[in-house]
């Protein structure tokens, strides 16, 4: 049973769009809109708006949008219901109970209740005596009692099936257990305990929920550090360890480590701005939530071959983001948790101050990969090298580095800029090609600007496309629309989406989009918020809709309803692009 009209009506009334994004996206105000960084995708200048009076917000570069309901939803990885809840707790509502939902707001609560119960659990095994050598572990590493208890640190018992009896004993199901990734199923139908004998990590999310765990053994099993696999309330490519603390820290920045003891010793060593990944390489989505906290990244991890490679990715994602990224180089110990302990926070302090830009780091990378005493490799190095900074945007940075390199490769700045010009010139004769490419299809031109939506009759899209975006933007206007059927469109969305918008209006319901949530997919919604981006006159909108739909039946009379091109607008399209050429 779908929740009340009503219901998501008053939700929507007392929760303000800007503050919820707000949460997730430090926002500016230009003009009557807030604008930030997108939270869905990678990008240097901002280009996700948030509109107060619509109550809604929109990437002109993703094209990802919604009210605060389909906000919640993509940024949280939750369905609707969920998202639902998540606003109204927010907002101080009780959601009405709804049937028919297996993967419901309930559901999910029950395994948030569950990993907290497993977490606390977990907790009091390691601080018994008879499990001496799990705390031994942790204060041997040289973390104290108040550090263990902040992060919740614990133990999993040398027991096949410990956590299984215990959380039976308080009432949750195998099946649950087996839901939150706490138990797994053998082929032959026996149930065990995920986690054994290993010292346990608890997973927080933004919202301080236990979403999962992370285990490293005490003897030489393998693997030797194991994963909570991804589940309904957990996915490891959108959650980073310790993010929960990290975002309240007042440095300004974020130091990204490969793994938990490293980012524990940091935080409690004062730099309490630690991170780490789940076990995973970093990914895009981790990129963008850094991006979403700072402006600036240190990336603080191991220095043989695999952090090296780990970092160069590291780098190559964050870039994308537009933070500033510079890279930590550990010397006399093998990771920042050994350096602290050898030497302290105030000299790992003037490590953090004398980190590498991400460009030297790279620069540095690729000086190494080649023996510069044979004259071929040494060519090979300075190509390389002109590539990597050719891609720097400006040109004081181009100069400078390449200054630099030329030096240490010992040839003169002229021959190394001049490498570096020529390879600029051949990047961009390879973006001028794709631009040609791109400019030699001219129907695509009068396609609509997102590209998940193709019009087979170019005439009668742009007309359905008009009619959707007036109706929503002034419900008096259904009064046009009688002889209007939703089978006279040549979009399916259009179409189904009229024929709901009507059934609302003849209904007495809401036709706002933020109403409609329940009815449209998250990425129908994307569709239906980017067509509500183009201005509306608010003078001769009646004119407006007697012509869209007059346009809409001539064209469903001609049936021309799939595979055609609309011959008027492509010549409207090559005259204008004549009249451009000629002046």
């Amino acid at each position: 049973m779908a929740i009340p009209d009503s219901f998501l009506e008053e939700l929507n009334a007392r929760t303000d769009i800007v503050d919820v994004v707000s949460g997730y996206v430090s926002l500016t105000k230009k003009g009557n809109r807030y604008w930030g960084l997108c939270p869905f995708h990678s990008e240097k200048t901002p280009s996700f708006s948030v509109s107060p009076d619509r109550q809604m917000c929109y990437c002109f570069g993703c094209h990802k949008g919604g009210g605060a309901i389909h906000f919640i939803m993509e940024v949280e990885n939750v369905s609707f219901p969920d998202a639902v809840n998540i606003l109204a707790q927010r907002a101080g509502l009780q959601v009405p109970e709804t049937r028919g939902n297996p993967d419901n707001r309930k559901r999910r609560e029950r395994l948030y209740q569950l990993n907290k119960d497993a977490a606390r659990w977990y907790h009091q095994n390691l601080l018994e005596s008879a499990h001496r050598s799990a705390l031994n572990y942790f204060t041997n590493r040289g973390l104290s009692r108040r550090t263990i208890t902040n992060f919740g640190l614990g133990y999993a018992l040398d027991q096949w099936d410990g956590l299984i009896r215990e959380m039976t004993q308080r009432g949750y199901e195998k099946a649950e257990l087996l839901d939150a990734g706490l138990a797994i199923k053998t082929d032959k139908g026996r149930i065990y305990d995920r986690f054994r004998n290993r010292v346990m990590f608890p997973i927080i999310d933004l919202r301080g929920n236990v979403i999962g765990f992370g285990g490293r053994v005490l003897d030489d099993s393998t693997p030797k550090y194991l994963n909570s696999p991804d589940t309904i309330i957990f996915n490891k490519s959108k959650n980073l360890f310790a993010l929960n603390l990290a975002r309240k820290s007042k440095r300004g920045m974020l130091i990204l480590t490969e793994g938990y003891m490293d980012t524990i010793a940091l935080h409690q060593a004062g730099f309490d701005c630690a991170i780490a990944s789940l076990g995973t390489s970093l990914t895009e989505e981790h990129a963008r939530m850094i991006a979403q906290r700072t402006g600036q990244v240190v990336i603080s991890y191991d220095s043989d071959s695999a952090g090296v490679n780990a970092a160069q990715r590291a780098i190559g994602l964050l870039n994308k983001t537009g933070v500033s990224v510079k890279v930590l180089k550990v010397t006399g110990a093998k990771d920042p948790d050994e350096f602290i302990k050898k030497y302290g926070p105030d000299a790992f302090q003037k490590l953090i101050e004398r980190s590498e830009s991400h460009i030297e780091f790279r620069l540095l990378q690729v000086k190494g990969k080649y023996d510069l005493k044979q004259d071929d490799q040494r060519v090979a190095c300075i190509q390389e090298m002109a590539e990597t900074i050719a891609a720097l945007p400006g040109p004081a940075e181009r100069e400078v580095y390449g200054g630099r390199m030329a030096k240490d490769l010992g040839i003169s700045p002229d021959t190394m800029l001049h490498e570096i010009e020529q390879c600029r010139r051949r990047n961009y004769r390879k973006e001028q090609r794709q631009r040609e490419r791109r400019a030699l299809q001219p129907v695509q031109q009068h396609q609509p600007e997102d590209r998940r939506l193709r019009y087979d009759n170019m005439r009668s899209g742009k007309a359905e496309e008009g009619v959707i975006r007036l109706l929503l933007g002034d419900a008096s206007l259904f009064a046009q629309t009688g002889e209007l059927s939703p089978e006279d469109f040549t979009v399916p969305l259009y179409g189904r989406v009229f024929g709901q918008l009507r059934q609302r209006w003849n209904d007495q319901r809401s036709t706002d989009l933020n109403a409609m949530g329940q009815e449209l997919t998250g990425e129908e919604m994307n569709l239906l918020v980017s067509i509500l981006q183009h201005p509306v006159s608010q003078t001769n909108r009646e004119q407006a809709m007697a012509d869209y739909i007059k346009t809409i039946q001539t064209e469903a009379l001609k049936g021309k309803r799939a595979g055609t091109v609309d011959d008027s607008a492509l010549m409207a399209f090559r005259k204008q692009k004549h009249r451009e050429e000629t002046t």
